[in-house]
């Protein structure tokens, strides 16, 4: 190891490039209950790790946007849709 290093032409900051968000995705902060977060972890966790809980989320709300999914009372569960609890919430 040297004595002392020479660090007058250094830079500050990141040393890699930080990676690009993937195209057509925005990065956003959202509340979820914890019911549904555990539902879509299940879930990814029993697809092996080959669907992540993020994307298992995006689709179910694309179903939702696109008209495909379940209407409230349509599927199993306590009326809330998708056979998910509303935690006590209505």
């Amino acid at each position: 190891m040297k004595q002392s290093y020479d660090f007058s032409q250094g830079k500050r900051g990141r040393i890699a490039a930080p990676e690009p968000e993937p195209r057509g995705k925005t990065r956003i902060t959202i509340r979820l209950d914890q019911d549904l977060v555990d539902h879509f972890l299940k879930a990814a966790e029993a697809s092996g790790g080959a669907i992540g809980y993020q994307t298992l989320i995006n689709e179910a709300l694309r179903q939702h946007v696109e008209g495909k999914a379940p209407k409230l009372g349509d599927a199993p569960g306590d009326g809330c849709g998708a056979g998910f609890s509303t935690g006590g919430k209505k």
